[in-house]
């Protein structure tokens, strides 16, 4: 295990609107308020896009991703982690669990899904980490770094 202390920085409240597509508006916004590392979580419905639920096999590296579509409006809960990249630029890991007539789909929302009629998210900056997304040979995966 590897460790970084930061500092709590700004704190931010999103209200995304129906057909916003995340991580794709999520990144874009942290971009724009030059944040370099948060925590953010999310809560809200989802109607489209897919889901990463696994690799298809457990030993195969890299991965093959297994995708899930998201067909229908889905309750939507939350939490990942922006960092940035090698080129500095900010990219968001976020997981949740999307629920729809008492089943529960969990998964990356890296593909991106939309947003069906709002989600509300909170976005914590976290300051003095050193924490980027650097390229993994291995997995093919870019992989949370501490510096």
């Amino acid at each position: 295990m590897k460790a970084s202390e930061g500092k709590i920085g700004r704190v931010f409240i999103l209200r995304l609107e129906d057909g916003d597509i995340i991580p794709d508006v999520i990144e874009k916004f942290a971009r724009e308020k030059n944040i370099a590392v948060a925590q953010v979580i999310m809560v809200g419905g989802v109607g489209g896009g897919q889901v990463v639920v696994g690799p298809r096999r457990s030993d195969e590296i890299p991965p093959d991703p297994m995708l899930v579509p998201v067909d229908g409006a889905h309750e939507l809960a939350g939490v990942g982690l922006i960092a940035p990249d090698a080129a500095g630029k900010p990219v968001l890991h976020v997981h949740a669990a999307l629920g729809r007539a008492g089943k529960t789909t969990t998964g990356c929302l890296r593909p991106g899904v939309s947003t069906w009629t709002i989600g509300e998210v909170v976005i914590i900056e976290i300051l003095g980490t050193g924490a980027v997304r650097l390229p993994d040979e291995k997995t093919g995966f870019e992989l949370l770094q501490i510096t």
